[in-house]
């Protein structure tokens, strides 16, 4: 049995010893894991092909941050190498197997308690773990085949605003949330500690021409190369999770982006995958040509110089760029287990 160091023994030893198919059945499971775990072993320089069920959607819904972030790392990310499908009909699935395989050929296979999350593999909770026939798992994860759906059906979508629609609903009715959060009019109220600002003005009233968003602004740097900054008020907290951790992160806009901290005490907020995402990204909110230096001048034009960040659960937040004051409607689900 396995009850600690669970992600080097379940999800890196196995294809270090030959293994490249990852069969998973989990009932609750994160974007953000899957591109840690994913990433970490590119890292390695070992491919994989990552094929989840997500069970536990028929009861307790999915967010739509981990919906989106699905989606991205099948379409973008992870192309042909990334599968992701939800048991949306009851009864939901509440198992968690692990089958690896190399091709045919049976390599590890485990189950127990730990979902496919990095609060369960990085023992922020206790589980426990323990082999079993990986050819039993494969044929459990076939089984259940039939009763799944891909996140890039209609139907996945239309679950995920239809359950959206309810859980609101749900917690107007309750005149409360999780998570410290009550409803005022058409807003969510937030406590101070589920919500920070984050400026790209620093010292001096000024916009830096050789950091922050304008990091690759240097020679022989990608010119879209970013971060966002965070200051010591921020970077010294618990808000953001550890350096090690990804995180995924909704926009006002909708756009979805895979982060982690980076830099000296976490201090600076980027896209792993690329920092040249994050850096076209804040380009095209604040209508800057992609590779040009942006300024304080694009900052006001844009009406805004910060983002407001919301801490729905240890891997799901979101940010509001928005240029217009207006009352933002974050979503707020189940953090994952």
């Amino acid at each position: 049995m396995f009850s600690s160091n669970l992600f080097q023994e379940i999800l890196i030893n196995p294809p270090h010893n030959g293994a490249n198919d990852l069969y998973v059945v989990s009932g609750y499971a994160s974007a953000a894991m899957t591109f840690r775990h994913v990433q970490k072993l590119r890292t390695d320089g070992i491919n994989i092909n990552l094929h989840l069920i997500v069970g536990m959607t028929a009861r307790g819904g999915l967010s739509q941050a981990n919906h989106r972030g699905f989606q991205k790392l099948v379409r973008h990310d992870f192309v042909n190498a990334f599968e992701c499908s939800y048991i949306l009909a009851p009864p939901p699935v509440h198992s968690k197997v692990y089958a690896w395989f190399d091709g045919k050929k049976p390599i590890a296979g485990f189950m127990g308690s730990a979902n496919y999350s990095q609060n369960a593999f990085d023992e922020k909770q206790r589980e426990l773990m323990t082999t079993c026939d990986a050819e039993q798992g494969l044929d459990y994860f076939q089984s259940l085949t039939g009763e799944s759906v891909s996140c890039e059906t209609q139907e996945a979508e239309d679950f995920i605003q239809a359950f959206k629609v309810r859980y609101h609903a749900r917690q107007k009715r309750k005149q409360a949330q999780p998570y410290n959060v009550t409803f005022s009019k058409s807003m969510l109220a937030i406590s101070e500690s589920d919500h920070v600002r984050v400026s790209f003005v620093s010292k001096g009233n000024i916009i830096p021409t050789r950091s922050g968003l304008n990091w690759g602004q240097r020679p022989g740097r990608e010119q879209n190369q970013a971060y966002i900054p965070l200051k010591a008020d921020v970077y010294n907290t618990d808000f953001f999770p550890d350096v090690a951790y990804s995180f995924t992160v909704e926009a006002d806009d909708g756009e979805v982006l895979i982060c982690a901290r980076a830099q000296d005490n976490g201090k600076a907020i980027h896209t792993p995958e690329n920092n040249s995402l994050i850096g076209k990204y804040f380009r095209k909110r604040l209508g800057v040509p992609e590779g040009e230096l942006v300024t304080m001048d694009d900052f006001l034009k844009y009406g805004r110089t910060y983002v407001d960040f919301y801490k729905i659960d240890e891997e799901n937040y979101y940010m509001d760029f928005s240029s217009l004051i207006r009352l933002q409607t974050p979503d707020f689900w189940r953090p994952a287990q």
